[in-house]
């Protein structure tokens, strides 16, 4: 046991954490000189490489000069910070990665936070020392500054502190002296973070942190062995602190520790050890693993609560069940349900007795990562537009704030400034970081919506933005979700190049000639603050008279392709996005252009 140390690498998104780790696998022996090994090696998912973020906590390991080292991949997007809080109790220390030139972002202050809660020690690494716009000595005095905010204990802020370079796999003790190697960080991991503290003799115990699933198996828990020793076909009982239930007997079928980048089945496993056991069938995340004739639940970490919600329904439009493969209301329950017991800060609750549910999470991302794995999956369904979560506190309704860091060209920073203020955000502060500009805002969660694009038009393409829950706020009044109305399709048929050559002086269009759509289907936006209804599916008259300039071509404008966090974003109050694994169509709730007519004059009355 003294020679295992359970370390996780915490950050901010696109920080070097992957990347990092890449680098201490290749120089811990984990793979041959000559082997060939694609980038980011440990975002394994389709979704993981395609975005380039890390979405799910991985377990790897590696040796050192004897030692055994536990290493914790996490992800750096705040809307994935459930996934570090469950993973903190895994570990014994954390390894802080800073960029070099953006310094301390939102996500840093929360991971950082939820590591000094615990009590962890911290080695701040400040990477990418090698870009040219690097700032190392005014990042250290920020990383500083932030530990003495989050009120760091006075060994936490004598952390130590390193520099590297994980790209090049170079790590060194000072910033004006390049590595060669990553032996410091190595060493200092080796020095610095404690070995576990645990007792081998006493009953077997274990907190599930983390839930793995295999076909053959089933799901497998993960997780740190708190004290004793556990051994294949072992006798176990599990139990739960928070839920009130009679402890259920299982045994343990498959018992592993993880070595590089997968699981080595073992025999045995004793006190401090990482390891994956298989063989209980309904296990869930927060759950704890004892030895029968000693049954003492471990308390598990408090996830925060999510502060966006969608409704997920059945796709009810003209087009339902041509595309998808699971369309009913049970195999859209039952997936959700699913994804809730390896998604601890998700939640899910059915609308009435309706094909309805509501899932709540972390954020607009969070949501969509879910979004786009089911519709990969083969699902087929509607979701609305993302609200916020409120809450009553002490007899006042308050709403979540996001913690909101911009970092932007010196020229767009009065466009950011307005924009943000007319979303109710409150100016904190402004750093000028050479010729760009850093700010900090307090925004309400739902001023957010559907401000992305808009800030990278402002920007150029050139702006940062980073956000991350920080509190609960009183109202801060009205704000309007989009300032631009959309095109709407008054009949069904298939889209015409003349109706869309018609159509398109009116707005920007999302779909080409050849396209099925339907009445009340969504086919563009308008600049105007008002939908407008359009024929997209009508066709030129044809007569036996020509007259000049009749046979002209029709020069249509290229639809608009939007991603799917483009369309979450775009969608009004009143509209839906309809969910297939071939299509993402906008339409309205009410699709009978009279109906809906109605309904908007009642709304104004």
């Amino acid at each position: 046991m003294k020679k295992i140390r359970n370390v996780a690498i915490i950050a901010h998104v696109d920080h070097g954490k992957t990347t990092l780790v890449d680098a201490m696998l290749k120089q811990g022996g984990t793979f041959r000189e000559n082997q060939a090994v694609q980038e980011r090696v440990m975002d394994s998912g389709d979704l993981e490489r395609e975005r380039g973020i890390t979405i799910l906590a991985k377990n790897t390991s590696i040796h050192y000069n004897d030692y055994k080292i536990n290493i914790v991949d996490t992800p750096g997007h705040a809307d994935f910070g459930g996934e570090v809080e469950r993973i903190l109790k895994m570990v014994n220390g954390v390894i802080l990665l800073v960029d070099a030139a953006e310094g301390p972002m939102p996500q840093t202050r929360f991971v950082l936070a939820k590591a000094l809660e615990l009590g962890h020690r911290v080695i701040v690494v400040v990477n990418k020392i090698d870009r040219p716009d690097q700032r190392v000595y005014e990042v250290i005095d920020e990383v500083l500054e932030l530990l003495m905010d989050l009120d760091a204990t006075d060994e936490q802020l004598d952390s130590p502190m390193l520099f590297c370079s994980a790209r090049e796999g170079v790590c060194s003790l000072t910033p004006d002296i390049k590595g060669t190697d990553l032996k410091p960080l190595f060493d200092t991991i080796i020095d610095y973070i404690p070995a576990p503290e645990m007792d081998e003799k006493a009953p077997f115990q274990m907190l599930v942190s983390s839930l793995d699933y295999n076909e053959y198996v089933g799901r497998i828990a993960v997780g740190r062995i708190e004290r004793g020793a556990i051994a294949q076909n072992q006798e176990i009982a599990i139990c739960n602190y928070h839920e009130d239930y009679a402890p259920k007997k299982a045994k343990v079928v498959s018992l592993y520790e993880f070595e590089g980048l997968g699981k080595v089945p073992v025999e045995s496993a004793s006190a401090g050890s990482i390891i994956a056991l298989s063989g209980i069938p309904d296990i869930t995340i927060g759950d704890t693993i004892c030895v029968p004739d000693c049954v003492e639940p471990l308390h598990f970490v408090k996830i925060d609560a999510p502060t966006i919600e969608m409704t997920f329904s059945v796709n009810d439009s003209p087009f339902a069940g041509r595309e998808g493969q699971f369309v009913t209301s049970r195999q859209i329950a039952d997936r959700l349900k699913r994804e809730t017991l390896k998604d601890v800060s998700l939640r899910v609750a059915q609308v009435g007795a309706t094909d309805s549910f509501n899932v709540a999470g972390r954020g607009e991302m969070h949501l969509s990562i879910l979004i786009e794995t089911m519709r990969r999956e083969g699902y087929e369904f509607q979701v609305s537009p993302p609200r916020v979560l409120t809450q009553e506190i002490d007899g006042v309704l308050c709403e979540p704030m996001e913690r909101v860091v911009t970092d932007v060209p010196e020229n767009s920073v009065g466009a950011v400034m307005e924009k943000l203020s007319s979303r109710k955000g409150e100016f904190i502060q402004m750093t000028p970081v050479g010729n760009r500009t850093k700010m900090e805002f307090l925004v309400p969660a739902r001023g957010l919506f559907g401000y992305r694009n808009e800030f990278m038009t402002d920007t150029r393409g050139e702006g940062i933005l980073a956000s991350v829950f920080d509190s609960y706020a009183p109202m801060k009044g009205e704000i309007s979700r989009r300032n631009t109305g959309s095109l709407v399709a008054i009949e069904t048929g298939e889209s015409i190049g003349y109706g869309l050559f018609n159509a398109q002086d009116r707005g920007a269009l999302f779909i080409g000639p050849g396209v099925p759509v339907y009445a009340g289907m969504v086919v563009g936006s308008c600049p105007k603050n008002e939908d407008i209804s359009v024929n997209i599916c009508k066709k030129k008259q044809l007569t036996n008279m020509r007259a000049a300039g009749s046979d002209d071509a029709l020069r249509l404008v290229p639809p608009r392709q939007m991603s799917l966090e483009q369309s979450m974003e775009f969608l009004g109050d009143d509209e839906l996005l309809e969910v297939t694994p071939k299509s993402l169509r906008f339409r309205k709730r009410i699709l009978d252009h009279a109906q809906r007519m109605k309904a908007v004059m009642k709304d104004r009355r």
